[in-house]
């Protein structure tokens, strides 16, 4: 198998068989340590849009890899319908496919959809009937997104499971945030929440910016507390540093 170096990306697409509409780019972070050291996991955050994808490298990806896949599974009578999961390497030679799914990805499907202002459900429908393109696109908020997973001790391996998770009122009364629950569950009368699994929440936060988001985003999982919870601390911060290199370098730059 070839190896690929660059960086990697997640473009996800809504597609009724023919019609494609695409999301906006992410990146997640896979490794379960901060500084992307450590054994692989589920996904320890993830943060939209990704400033690694432009316009021109979107429509890109679009022309060459989204559209001939989903015709290409057309012309071979299994025609698709649902959520396409491209995962990518973004190579000096383009961008490269380094797998599909057929389904949302996650952490990266909580920071899309605190971004997305059209009805979800219209699209879905809308795929389900084969009518993509009779709708309007899909309208996103402006600024960015930042999902920051909480896990319990142990994740990626066992875990203790059953421990009061404390501070979730908090955590959701801050504005744009939201917490989403993955490895929860009732626990015994007078407790509350308890943790039963690994990723345990994902915290996410909308910002102006990816740095603003990110801010947001630590803000709640500060608040949000259980014995041996942790999680990474530099969630979105190579995109940050994106955006500062882009802004630097606009016309009118003194360097």
């Amino acid at each position: 198998e070839e190896r690929l170096d660059g960086r990697e990306v997640s473009v996800m697409a809504i597609t009724d068989g023919r019609t494609i509409v695409t999301l906006p780019p992410l990146q997640d972070h896979k490794a379960a340590y901060d500084g992307d050291l450590g054994p692989n996991t589920g996904g320890m955050g993830a943060y939209c849009p990704t400033p690694f994808v432009d316009a021109a490298l979107m429509a890109e990806i679009e022309s060459r890899i989204l559209v001939p896949t989903v015709h290409a599974m057309r012309r071979s009578q299994v025609p698709f319908q649902g959520v396409l999961f491209a995962g990518l390497m973004l190579t000096a030679q383009g961008p490269k496919v380094l797998e599909f799914n057929a389904r949302f990805g996650d952490p990266e499907c909580e920071a899309l959809m605190v971004l997305l202002e059209s009805s979800l459900l219209e699209i879905v429908d809308a795929t389900v009937d084969r009518k993509l393109e009779a709708i309007d696109a899909p309208r996103w908020k402006s600024g960015a997104a930042v999902t920051v997973v909480m896990a319990s001790e142990g994740y990626p391996g066992d875990v203790e499971k059953g421990r009061p998770i404390r501070g979730l009122a908090d955590a959701h009364s801050l504005e744009g945030v939201e917490v989403f629950h993955a490895a929860t569950r009732p626990g015994a009368k007078g407790v509350g929440v308890v943790n039963d699994g690994g990723r345990t929440l994902a915290v996410t936060a909308v910002g102006e910016n990816l740095a603003r988001a990110k801010l947001h985003a630590y803000s709640a999982v500060r608040r949000i507390r259980w014995n041996g919870a942790w999680c990474r601390k530099d969630i979105a911060d190579k995109g940050i540093d994106r955006d500062r290199e882009l802004a630097a370098a606009e016309p009118g730059d003194p360097r």
